[in-house]
């Protein structure tokens, strides 16, 4: 049972957007008002977008029209909608916002760059103009394979500014895994940089950008960001300078697209074949973002929102929507949380007034390790919000954001739902107490039950997370793969997207995710998601990290085998291999005792924070780990190899 640790008061939670927005509905009760946004999830989200006084080229016939089955629900049926338009035209067009601050940027160097919504629009039309200049036209594809700086959002405005369509790409990927994401789509255009800087040091990327051109037959231009200002070899032919496509002024009306029109390929990793390309529509991927942004972490005009991401992964797109079509102002960040020093992440709260910081329990985990000296250092007085998703949370790290870091003042809003979704299906909730850990439930409009394996709901046990009715921001499906997308969310129950996490709803209602389905181990009989055993290791305080898997067993059908990352000042031995191994068996029984505990120097990670159990599995069962294209530190997964299964 879990008892709540943060409590709103009554004079905060008035202030929310979400209460005001009940408010405005007839509701005071917030449990009555989440259960009215399912009852008729068409006037919920219509409710929505009128709230957001979002602008319509044309207005919509229908809210939603499901005839060709739930999965292919399509939303504001006949309407014309340009994102691109709604994040900035309906702003700098007003003189009490045009000049309120858009973008802030800073480098690993530290160097700052700011944008204003008129210079953000201005920007933006200057890269709209050129991209036309080259040939890009309506549905055109565009692969962004830029690191995080400005040009990264300018150029995704402007790609859906003129009705084309953006690819982000990781900006931490090989050529070969850019390759794939260009041909599956059949890129036009690739934009790129010369190189950024990671840690102090430059990573080259126009030379990644080349061979993965090289490897796509649809590229006809290669557009280039001097970031770094270096040699760089150049196709005259392909070629083409950022600063010439943006050294005309031209204002570019945004093009009159259709609600449903694609404006976003964003791909995932399949745990084997090629990654799926999810498709996202001008009226669908960003609404559901600023709905998620703006009502349930109340971010709004004077807030400035900095998530720890790359906009190769959905919360970089995701930042970008629901700061702008909110009014607030987003930070976009190049470097790392603890480079040159272990404050540079609180630095840049305190540089900047972050109010809402969104990061990864992998990043607490990595900061805790310097202790509460860096966090001291600096005034933090500005955040109201801390922001989580990508992974379960452990409770060490939890407590030390919580405690130290927002001295017990600042709530932390899990969050958790998925590129296919647009953002979250659970989430906090600012008007609710919150408990270590946990989710406060869905999110409005989100139809979510738990599901036992015969399709019953259920509760105190860990279950399927599915989702019982369509919202805005589902995926259109897979990029010229419909029977993919069919075959991998909507083929087990009718018309209910199985999304693939184990959950479960405690006695006070509060909503645990326990890990991937595909993650979750069955020992003699009884489900256990990883996050549980890895929680109770990295209770030692040897352990820093920690990754659970499940492997074949002939008594007990599966068993655990854990993967532990010791704290500096810890080394691996067979006593402290044996305290592990007598912590789980006490606290988990004896029954669930692991059948080996592996040290390791680190674990497999995407840029993001998020450990590939997939991988780690893959691997010391001498299997195909398949796509790895998202993994930051590929050399993990060959020291896993070397221990061997047996």
């Amino acid at each position: 049972m879990s008892e709540a640790v943060w409590f709103p008061s009554e004079e905060n939670s008035k202030k929310t957007r979400m209460y005001r927005f009940m408010k405005k509905l007839g509701f005071s009760d917030y449990d009555d008002f989440y259960r009215r946004s399912i009852q008729d999830v068409g006037w919920f989200w219509q409710e929505v977008v009128r709230d957001l006084d979002l602008q319509w080229i044309k207005p919509y016939s229908r809210v939603m029209d499901s005839s060709k089955g739930v999965p292919w629900t399509r939303w504001f049926v006949d309407g014309r909608f340009n994102v691109a338009q709604n994040a900035l035209d309906r702003f700098v067009e007003d003189p009490q916002s045009r000049h309120r601050l858009a973008l802030i940027w800073e480098g690993d160097d530290e160097a700052v760059q700011k944008y204003t919504y008129r210079d953000l629009w201005a920007a933006v039309n200057r890269f709209a103009w050129g991209l036309q200049r080259i040939g890009v036209k309506p549905g055109d594809r565009v692969a962004i394979y830029l690191p995080m700086i400005a040009e990264n959002v300018i150029a995704m405005m402007a790609v859906a500014r003129i009705g084309a369509i953006f690819t982000p790409c990781f900006s931490g990927y090989g050529a070969e895994a850019v390759a794939t994401r260009v041909r599956d789509c059949e890129a036009k255009v690739l934009v790129t940089a010369d190189g950024f800087l990671r840690r102090g040091k430059v990573v080259p990327m126009k030379e990644e950008a080349d061979r993965a051109a090289d490897m796509s037959p649809s590229v006809e231009k290669v557009v280039v960001v001097r970031r770094l200002g270096r040699d760089i070899p150049w196709n005259e032919k392909r070629d083409v300078e950022w600063s010439s496509l943006t050294s005309e002024w031209k204002t570019v009306a945004p093009r009159e697209t259709e609600a449903s029109d694609p404006m976003m390929i964003i791909y995932t990793s399949g745990t084997t074949g090629r990654p799926k390309g999810t498709v996202h529509v001008h009226a669908g991927f960003p609404v559901k973002a600023v709905f998620d942004a703006a009502y349930g972490m109340d971010v709004g005009p004077g807030d400035i929102l900095f998530w720890v991401t790359d906009m190769g992964w959905m919360m970089g797109p995701w930042m970008v929507f629901g700061s702008l079509l909110s009014g607030s102002t987003m930070l976009v960040f190049e470097g790392t949380p603890d480079h040159p020093g272990p404050d540079r992440l609180w630095k840049i709260v305190e540089n900047h007034g972050v109010t809402h910081l969104g990061l990864s329990p992998t990043v607490v985990r990595a900061l805790m390790r310097f202790g509460e000296a860096p966090v001291r250092r600096r005034d933090l007085s500005s955040l109201r919000v801390f922001a989580s998703t990508g992974e379960p949370w452990n409770p060490d790290p939890w407590h030390w954001l919580f405690e130290q870091v927002g001295a017990k003042r600042v709530p932390i809003y899990n969050y958790s739902g998925g590129t296919e979704i647009s953002g979250g299906i659970l989430g906090g909730n600012l008007l609710k107490p919150i408990a270590p850990c946990s989710f406060s439930g869905p999110l409005p409009g989100m139809d979510v039950e738990v599901y036992d394996e015969n399709g019953q709901p259920v509760r105190g046990e860990v279950g399927e997370l599915v989702i019982r009715q369509p919202w805005v921001g589902m995926t259109q499906g897979f990029w010229k793969d419909p029977e993919r997308y069919e075959r991998t969310y909507w083929n087990r129950w009718p018309n209910t997207w199985v999304h693939g996490d184990w959950v479960r709803v405690d006695g006070e209602g509060f909503w645990y995710i326990t890990g991937r389905s595909d993650d979750t181990l069955k020992i003699a009989g009884k489900r256990l998601g990883p996050a549980e055993m890895e929680s109770i290791l990295i209770d030692h305080p040897a352990v820093l990290e920690s990754a659970v898997v499940g492997v074949p067993d002939e008594t007990k059908g599966e068993v655990a085998v854990c993967f532990v990352l010791l704290r500096p000042g810890h080394e691996p031995s067979e006593e402290l291999r044996g305290e592990l191994f007598d912590m789980i068996a006490q606290r988990m029984g004896k029954a669930l005792r692991p059948k080996q505990i592996l040290f390791v120097p680190e674990l497999p990670k995407t840029r993001n924070g998020k450990i590939l159990r997939r991988v780690i599995r893959a691997a010391y069962l001498g299997q195909d780990a398949g796509d790895l294209s998202s993994l930051e530190n590929p050399m993990a997964v060959e020291t896993i190899r070397g221990h061997k299964f047996s």
